[in-house]
């Protein structure tokens, strides 16, 4: 199984509760001196790779080509307005969140297909369904990854090999909303990164579509906002969204 982003957000604690299901883990992140620890406490191949570099892509589906579920769930918080980033921020943000999870689905599938089994794990996030102030690019790539899961879930079908995308809310604890020290926009409440986890679990044994982890007030508000941006753009004025939204962003400034 590879896992992407394991030294950031809830990439350890989905790492710990895998290995725990005797899953045989290869973890990868950028930071070599973050990864040796995990690769002893679990037993774990890692392999050192930016994501943000489309050879390492290609060279982490290279060294990772015998794996047969992949839960893709590195990303960049890409907070801000899309007019304070320079042009190579946004390719980051477009490479890491959306393109190298889209290139490894295509380069790890084709030998899943052969083997008539496999699982293909998307960690997207609920602004995948509804926009937010200051989130265009995260909004954008978060969009995107949940379209090329959905569409890409039905060109497998009948291959053995499932696609599914987890996305959670605001998540406590861990996480790059969490790391801000912020509170959620307009009180909402937040989630434990045990049910992002379970959500992920879930997703892979029982091949489910999608799976949606936030409190229930919050799951249908993000259905309202993707039928009625207008309205939900209003509600978010008026629940004094932006103040959140700007300390959020000031802290995960230097993560672009």
């Amino acid at each position: 199984m590879l896992l992407t982003g394991v030294t950031g957000g809830i990439g350890g604690a989905l790492a710990a509760e895998l290995s725990a299901r005797g899953a045989r883990l290869i973890l990868t992140g950028r930071r070599r001196e973050a990864l040796e620890p995990l690769a002893e406490r679990y037993g774990a191949r890692t392999v050192v790779a930016d994501l943000a570099d489309a050879g390492d892509v290609e060279r982490l589906a290279e060294e990772a080509a015998d794996t047969d579920i992949l839960v893709a769930n590195a990303a960049l918080p890409s907070s801000g307005e899309v007019l304070d980033y320079t042009p190579a921020q946004i390719d980051r943000a477009l490479a890491v969140n959306l393109r190298a999870p889209a290139m490894l689905a295509r380069l790890l599938a084709p030998a899943m297909v052969t083997a008539g089994r496999g699982h293909l794990c998307f960690v997207g996030s609920l602004s995948g369904v509804a926009a937010t102030r200051s989130s265009s690019l995260y909004n954008a790539t978060k969009f995107g990854l949940r379209g090329f899961s959905l569409a890409f879930r039905q060109d497998l079908h009948g291959t053995g090999v499932g696609v599914s995308i987890v996305q959670p809310g605001f998540v406590r604890d861990l996480g790059m909303f969490a790391n801000t020290g912020s509170a959620a926009p307009g009180g909402v409440r937040t989630v434990a990164p045990e049910r992002v986890v379970k959500g992920v679990t879930r997703a892979i044994e029982r091949d489910v579509a999608e799976i949606n982890v936030a409190p229930l007030e919050l799951r249908f508000l993000t259905k309202v906002a993707s039928q009625f941006p207008g309205f939900s753009e209003r509600v978010q004025r008026l629940a004094g969204a932006e103040r959140s939204m700007d300390a959020i962003v000031a802290a995960q400034r230097s993560s672009r």
